[in-house]
């Protein structure tokens, strides 16, 4: 198998870390997204949304979308158990994990592709037509700092998301996390539950072996 993937991109990093913490090594091929690869005639026969990441499988098909290729994995290398060991685990997972994608990963992609040059004229993922909007700036902004206020309540009472071990919700949630940080989204200063998650998550073996861009900005 071989992962097609561009090492800025939050969902890309997703499918990393789920394989990290499996301790699965995977090919992988770069699709630059902010050089436009991604919208290529070459990448769009592999995925046709031309988004990223997509797997390429042993007999030469594909699956797109974070989270597919993930279930994927999680049934091909199922230790550790991230996705939810028993029904009521599986739903948690989900939940939250849905909930960081709908309320945190498009804050911060709304933020940060209106405000980013080479997206100009292509604001939308998988699009070339689609004009930056700089109010959506404002308004992603305070979307990413509603949902980050949304997330400390929960981890008054648990160490991770879910309940009280690691798993996928953690890594969509930390993956986005890092990535708002890294276009100049703050944590607010006042949760301090979402400080001591993060700063635990992104300790893990797995994190170290597939940093962020927080810390590959910082040199770590």
């Amino acid at each position: 198998m071989k992962l097609y993937e561009d090492d800025i991109a939050p969902n890309c990093r997703r499918v990393r870390l789920l394989l990290a913490e499996k301790g699965v090594e995977m090919a992988g091929e770069k699709v630059s997204v902010l050089e436009g690869d991604n919208l290529s005639e070459a990448y769009r026969a592999i995925n046709p949304h031309g988004l990223v990441p997509s797997l390429e499988l042993d007999d030469g098909s594909y699956l797109w979308e974070s989270t597919a290729i993930c279930r994927f994995l999680e049934a091909q290398y199922p230790e550790p158990c991230l996705m939810g060991a028993d029904a009521l685990e599986t739903a948690k997972i989900e939940m939250w994990d849905r909930h960081t994608e709908f309320e945190g990963m498009a804050a911060v992609a709304e933020y940060f592709r209106n405000t980013v040059p080479p997206f100009a004229g292509r604001a939308l993922p998988g699009h070339d037509d689609i004009a930056q909007i700089p109010a959506l700036v404002e308004r992603g902004k305070a979307r990413a700092e509603a949902f980050f206020r949304q997330l400390d309540q929960p981890l008054v009472t648990s160490e991770f998301l879910a309940g009280e071990r690691f798993t996928y919700a953690d890594i969509t949630t930390m993956c986005v996390t890092d990535f708002a940080l890294f276009t100049g989204l703050e944590l607010p200063a006042d949760c301090a539950n979402l400080q001591r998650w993060f700063e635990t998550v992104s300790a893990r073996p797995s994190a170290k072996a597939w940093p962020g861009m927080v810390a590959r900005a910082a040199g770590g």
